[in-house]
């Protein structure tokens, strides 16, 4: 794992990236993302190299949540890999709130962040399990 001021700022950054996920505010998603940045899954992989790509790609997601009637999403952080000064590895499990307050089931990403003057960007996206 990491030091405990690390987790809170991945903590802090994953907070702000679950909210403009669940409202939809692409632009704050877009700026949570280095360029050109990655995605992967079992049967797609897509890259980024611009703010209105990332954008674009994240259209989707709010009206996807309001069709699930989640209200909220929050990750825990399960797992924090360091691989340089800069890099970092961080296994997340999203959990889910519906707008009657139920748990919904949860997805879990491996994301490659990378941390600088600035703060936490993710670079890439794995989804896993």
């Amino acid at each position: 794992m990491t030091a405990p001021a690390e987790l809170d700022q991945l903590a802090d950054f994953f907070g702000r990236y679950g909210t403009a996920l669940t409202t939809g505010d692409v632009a704050t998603i877009a700026g949570c993302h280095t360029l050109p940045g990655l995605v992967v899954s079992d049967s797609y992989s897509f890259t980024f190299s611009s703010p209105a790509a990332v954008a674009l790609s994240f259209l989707g997601a709010a009206p996807a949540y309001r069709e699930q009637r989640i209200v909220a999403a929050h990750a825990k952080v399960l797992d924090v890999l360091p691989l340089s000064a800069m890099l970092s590895l961080v296994s997340v499990e999203w959990e889910y709130l519906d707008d009657a307050g139920d748990a919904v089931p949860g997805e879990h990403y491996r994301y490659l962040i990378r941390t600088d003057a600035d703060g936490p960007h993710i670079t890439a996206v794995i989804t896993t399990r």
